[in-house]
């Protein structure tokens, strides 16, 4: 037969291991996309302003990076939708506070996943194709155009997750002013991106602005996540 006590204790326990679990989901989303980018930089990939010879010969000699990049996608986009998902249902069991923004980001962060889907697929498609091809054909070109294209439209997705993760998070005291004002910050570079995305498919400096807000969102989510981690049961 159960104590009152341990009864009683049971639900905050399940609750911090959840949480626990949903900071080690950010913290493990962090790791693989500094991992993917880390293969694919060391390896020289093309931007999107290289001509497509480049392109060709980048995905014909390297097929092998692209295969490790593409198994990390596979395995973060997951824990993205964990960590949404989670964030969600932590906001509601403090209060509601922020919920229609976790909500936001909740939908927001399963469209950026479908998104990040395209644009793999697509590449894998460049390096499965390159092998064979002696120079660049116009079906070549035309998907790494929308692989392109793809990746600009996810960056003003990214923007709306972030916001609507930062602004819920720290309604409901999760986080400090500072990863609001981050969050805010960074979500709008991502936004104004956006705006810009067929200049960004076609090669332009623009891109920029977005990676400085997503690396702002690696450091909001490895932030959360240590904090999610090193929390104590209420």
């Amino acid at each position: 037969m159960r104590s009152p006590q341990n009864t009683a204790t049971t639900p905050a326990r399940s609750w911090f291991v959840r949480d626990r679990l949903v900071g080690a989901a950010a913290i493990a989303f962090v790791v693989s996309v500094v991992i993917e980018n880390a293969v694919l930089g060391v390896t020289g990939a093309p931007t999107f302003d290289a001509p497509i010879e480049d392109v060709l010969a980048y995905y014909a000699a390297n097929r092998d990076s692209v295969a490790i990049a593409s198994g990390l996608v596979a395995l973060y986009l997951p824990l993205l939708l964990v960590f949404v998902t989670g964030l969600h249902g932590l906001v509601e069991r403090r209060g509601g506070a922020g919920a229609d923004w976790s909500r936001l980001a909740l939908a927001a962060g399963a469209t950026l996943s479908a998104i990040f889907v395209l644009v793999n697929v697509l590449q894998i498609g460049l390096a499965l194709s390159a092998g064979g091809l002696a120079e660049p054909t116009p079906e070549f070109g035309l998907v790494w155009q929308v692989h392109a294209a793809a990746f600009a439209l996810a960056l003003p997705t990214l923007g709306t997750t972030f916001i609507g993760a930062a602004l819920a998070a720290h309604a409901s005291g999760l986080t400090p002013a500072w990863q609001r004002l981050l969050g805010l910050v960074g979500g709008s570079l991502l936004l104004a991106a956006g705006l810009g995305n067929l200049a960004i498919a076609d090669g332009s400096p623009l891109l920029f602005a977005g990676l400085l807000g997503f690396a702002a969102w690696l450091v909001w989510l490895l932030a959360t996540g240590v904090r999610l981690v090193r929390s104590r049961p209420r």
